[in-house]
């Protein structure tokens, strides 16, 4: 007769989940959730979804679902269920919602970015401070965008640039320029106050190696050529230029200021630990928008602010803006001022105009290790 052992030990407790990653068509999006998979290092089954055509655009009902599916198109939804969902963006995660009812609620599903209603659904929340998210036991801060640096690509650009970087008077300040987007006003005006303020950061040692970007608009580039120092250099970004030292000054520059409306240049910075000044862009809000941050300030805590005692008025006030939000009464409007001031309270960045922190005083911000830990313990 054949006898069945039980697993002993770590083995009995520890055993490997199935883990689906579920994605939509926003590669961006899809790399937050795949450096977490690559981190985790469990096997892992990648469904793809396609989207119907009024979908490809538009959004879904918060509601588990698969009407807005394509499912023709897309990797199949079916038994046996995961014992883990990883998932992004509001499509997307309403399937994987729909395989965790399926599951009999047995699949856990963590997302990342801002479920704007059924939050307490989720088993985990990834979110950065901009989004204002209620705070709750399943609600996890990030400090960053979980977003994938790519450092072969860094280290192939030091190596091509070195002999022409090196030679430049140190420290190099590397000013990563982006451009006007929603909610950001970029002008020329603004670009000449930003010259003034890295003068008072950066002072007059050193090289300043201005980069402008494929956004940055060729009335912003030229205030600045005008405005910079002689000494300066001044990389015009060109859509058929063949060289780009973006990258190279990621690996070769001392510190860094960037324009506050690109968190993709932010995040490549401040993970590699080196001092940043970041320049927030003035913004302009529709009045919806407005009410929507005099809501979440009414609501929601400055993030980080301890909580108070649990009868006074804030606290009251939060619990109300808890319920208005699961309810989706109140959804607050994404507050990029809150991921700078984060970044500067941790002390991984200053408001241009402020002194640099001394090298070597800046440790590289990586939530990773931290998400990953989070993670096992759901399921494990």
């Amino acid at each position: 007769m054949n006898v069945k052992t039980e697993p002993q030990g770590e083995a009995a407790i520890k055993p490997t989940p199935v883990v689906w990653l579920v994605l939509g068509d926003k590669l961006g999006d899809n790399a937050q959730v795949e450096v977490i998979a690559e981190r985790l290092a469990w096997p892992c089954v990648t469904k793809r979804l396609r989207f119907r055509a009024a979908y490809i655009t538009g959004k879904p009902r918060f509601k588990p679902a698969l009407y807005h599916i394509d499912l023709a198109a897309s990797d199949p939804l079916s038994p046996p269920w995961p014992d883990l969902i990883l998932t992004v963006g509001r499509r997307p995660s309403m399937a994987a919602m729909w395989v965790r009812e399926q599951s009999g609620l047995r699949t856990k599903v963590v997302i990342v970015g801002r479920p704007r209603r059924m939050l307490s659904d989720f088993a985990l929340v990834l979110a950065t401070p901009q989004y204002r998210l209620p705070a709750r036991p399943n609600v996890m801060p990030l400090d960053l965008p979980l977003m994938r640096v790519d450092q072969a690509a860094i280290d192939q650009a030091v190596a091509e640039w070195r002999d022409r970087l090196d030679s430049l008077p140190r420290p190099l300040t590397g000013v990563l320029v982006g451009g006007p987007t929603k909610p950001f006003i970029f002008t020329a005006e603004v670009a000449r106050e930003m010259v003034r303020r890295l003068a008072q950061s950066a002072g007059d040692t050193g090289t300043l190696f201005v980069s402008t970007s494929r956004r940055t608009p060729a009335a912003v580039v030229d205030a600045l050529a005008a405005a910079l120092a002689a000494s300066a250099t001044l990389f015009r970004w060109q859509p058929d230029a063949t060289e780009n030292p973006y990258r190279a000054l990621l690996g070769l520059a001392d510190r860094f200021v960037v324009t506050g409306d690109s968190v993709s240049m932010i995040v490549e910075v401040a993970r590699q630990g080196k001092p940043l000044a970041i320049f927030p862009l003035p913004e302009t809000a529709s009045p919806w928008d407005r009410l929507r941050r005099r809501l979440a300030a009414t609501f929601q805590p400055a993030p980080g602010a301890a909580a108070t005692a649990p009868n006074d008025a804030s606290a009251l006030a939060t619990r109300l803006g808890d319920f208005a939000y699961e309810l989706g009464l109140v959804s607050y409007a994404r507050d990029f001022s809150a991921l700078h001031r984060r970044l500067v309270e941790r002390g991984a960045a200053v408001f241009l105009g402020e002194a640099f922190p001394p090298a070597g005083a800046v440790k590289a911000v990586d939530d990773l290790a931290a998400v990953t830990a989070r993670i096992r313990a759901l399921v494990q």
